[in-house]
């Protein structure tokens, strides 16, 4: 007797058939089982048979077992606002959410990436195809929350091994709220972003919602000209204590601790932890304030500089933290990172524009143009100043080598600097960090000649 082998139109196309030649059936369809004649497609896991069908040809009996695939199908669209429509499977939390969509390029670092507060209003789109394979941990955080709006890769591991992980991925993101979608083909997303420019995006688990409505969604949403920092800055002022751990410091520049500290006022536009660990380590007791605080209280606490931190979205959006730039530089050394060097930018008379696609990984090159030194440095900016449109005075100290755009600036008469990008490099390599020793020299020189 042959099996019946066509058994497509009797199962649906979620499972998959076994075909069994068999005698004697009985309600027990493993206990009957006499040969095996196939299994149609060839995936078997034949502990998950959840059905048992009996089917009768000619003289003998064949039994056919239908079971649900043993892996997860697709439940979730990203779409897109030029109309493109990208299914994969959902991860971390459920629901519906809208942001700008951009790519990053790191390989590593992806925990750091979805709590830094410069991803608020965005979906990171990781190159690199696997990711959480090492878990999370809550040394690793730079914040107190996520801010990425959602999580974008191609392949979610489905194990996880690492010696300081306490918690996977997915239940990390679910627990935060934070929605994840994988198995999509993140290249041709990133090649779409590049040649079109970053795009707003909607992710749902909902099918209740028709691909056009997302598309609306998409097309109706906005990111540029919104006010994104005061979400992400503290409410309260408040000291910063902590360093960077003895077992992770990587620089023989780092100053005795003994030794007289420098006051500084840090800004915060959505700050990373990371770049107040490195002011601490090279010897900055610092007093963290929120975005709108009075520039008089900041005068008031006596500071022998100030940062103006990293922080979300367009800096043409918050005109209140120009201002608060503008009252400050030349009155004590001032030092701009990312949002901050785009906020010193505007404060020195110059303007900003929105990129094509920003800047974000850890591995971009720059050129310091003074001595001629390339780092390899970490960056997550969608805005940049625009050079020619700054003051007599103002000197460009580093250029990104993959576009030519301004990657950090010194004004020597106004005791100001900044650079676009991420010297504390978390994740990201540790070329970058002298950039904290110059804001210390800065401020060693300003005290002598005080």
């Amino acid at each position: 007797m042959q099996p019946q082998r066509d058994c497509t139109s009797f199962f649906f196309s979620s499972s998959f058939c076994l075909v069994f030649s068999v005698s004697q059936p009985t309600a027990s369809c493993r206990s009957s089982v006499r040969e095996c004649e196939g299994v149609y497609p060839i995936d078997l896991f034949a502990s998950q048979v959840c059905n048992c069908h009996r089917w009768r040809q000619g003289g003998g009996d064949c039994f056919f077992l239908a079971a649900a695939r043993p892996w997860k199908a697709s439940d979730c669209r990203l779409v897109l606002e030029d109309g493109s429509v990208w299914s994969g499977k959902s991860f971390g939390s459920t629901g519906t959410q809208v942001g700008e969509v951009v790519f990053n390029t790191s390989l590593t670092g992806y925990q750091e990436i979805l709590t830094d507060p410069s991803y608020s209003g965005q979906f990171v789109l990781m190159t690199q195809p696997h990711i959480g394979n090492t878990g999370v941990n809550l040394g690793d955080e730079e914040s107190g929350k996520c801010f990425t709006g959602a999580l974008i890769i191609r392949r979610l591991s489905n194990i996880v091994s690492n010696w300081r992980s306490s918690e996977d991925l997915p239940e990390y993101l679910k627990k935060r709220n934070v929605m994840g979608i994988s198995d999509i083909d993140t290249r041709a997303i990133t090649r779409r972003l590049r040649e079109e420019g970053s795009l707003i995006g909607v992710l749902t688990t909902e099918n209740s919602k028709t691909d056009d409505e997302l598309i609306e969604m998409a097309k109706t949403w906005k990111i540029a000209g919104k006010d994104l920092i005061t979400d992400a800055s503290c409410t309260e002022p408040y000291e910063w204590q902590e360093k960077t751990d003895d077992e992770w410091e990587f620089s023989s520049d780092i100053p005795d601790l003994e030794s007289k500290k420098f006051h500084v006022v840090a800004y915060d536009f959505g700050v990373k932890q990371n770049i107040l660990r490195r002011l601490t380590s090279y010897g900055c007791k610092i007093t963290v304030v929120p975005s709108t605080y009075p520039t008089s209280k900041v005068l008031n606490l006596k500071p022998d500089g100030i940062l103006f931190s990293n922080g979300p979205g367009d800096p043409s959006a918050v005109p209140y933290a120009v201002k608060s730039v503008q009252d400050l530089v030349g009155i004590v050394p001032v030092f701009g990172i990312c949002m901050g060097h785009q906020l010193l930018g505007q404060a020195l008379g110059g303007t900003t524009f929105k990129m094509k696609f920003g800047h974000h990984g850890g591995n971009h090159p720059v050129r310091h143009l003074p001595t001629g030194r390339v780092e390899i440095s970490a960056q997550n900016h969608n805005y940049a100043v625009d050079p020619d449109t700054l003051p007599e005075g103002v000197e460009v100290t580093h250029i990104n080598l993959n576009d030519g755009t301004c990657a950090g600036l010194t004004f020597p008469a106004m005791k100001a600097m900044s650079i676009q990008y991420h010297p504390e490099a978390s994740p990201g390599p540790h070329d970058s960090d002298p950039a904290f020793s110059d804001f210390v020299e800065m401020m060693r020189k300003n005290r002598s000649e005080a």
